[in-house]
């Protein structure tokens, strides 16, 4: 018996460790996930970051933007003001020209890192059986629907 071809979008792209995925995620909390999406494993975080930002579009209330040192570059830094957000994000040593950060509230970053956490908990998540992008992020939708529920 034959099975037919799987035809769509595969976000697998080469890094140092192989052919891996790297999931991109817009959070709330260490619970919710506002918006997420699939790249190659060799892609850099800050270009689809700001994809992210962009998608999600202006916002009207006063929320912050905790992110870690690989979005700290001018490119992601600059056009997040302009959308509403108020910026918590540590420079990395080597800038010329650092700038001050609220301490207390960069210590809740970890909250998103716990999320991936509890995303990788799922065998199906952590190894990407999946061959196609959208098996893939359906299964991810599914796990972040469970977590939310517990």
């Amino acid at each position: 018996m034959r099975r037919s071809k799987k035809n769509g979008t595969q976000s697998i792209g080469k890094s140092r460790g192989g052919w891996t995925t790297k999931l991109h995620m817009l959070a709330a909390n260490e619970r919710v996930a506002m918006m997420f999406h699939l790249s190659g494993g060799g892609c850099h975080d800050a270009p689809q970051g700001r994809k992210l930002l962009e998608n999600r579009g202006p916002v009207h209330t006063n929320i912050s933007l905790l992110m870690d040192r690989a979005y700290e570059g001018d490119a992601t830094r600059n056009p997040a003001p302009d959308l509403g957000y108020g910026l918590c994000v540590k420079p990395k040593s080597n800038r010329k020209q650092p700038w001050g950060y609220d301490h207390e509230l960069y210590k809740r970053r970890n909250e998103v890192e716990r999320l991936f956490r509890r995303l990788k908990a799922y065998r199906r998540i952590f190894t990407r059986y999946d061959k196609l992008d959208v098996v893939f992020l359906a299964f991810v939708f599914f796990a972040l629907i469970v977590e939310a529920l517990r």
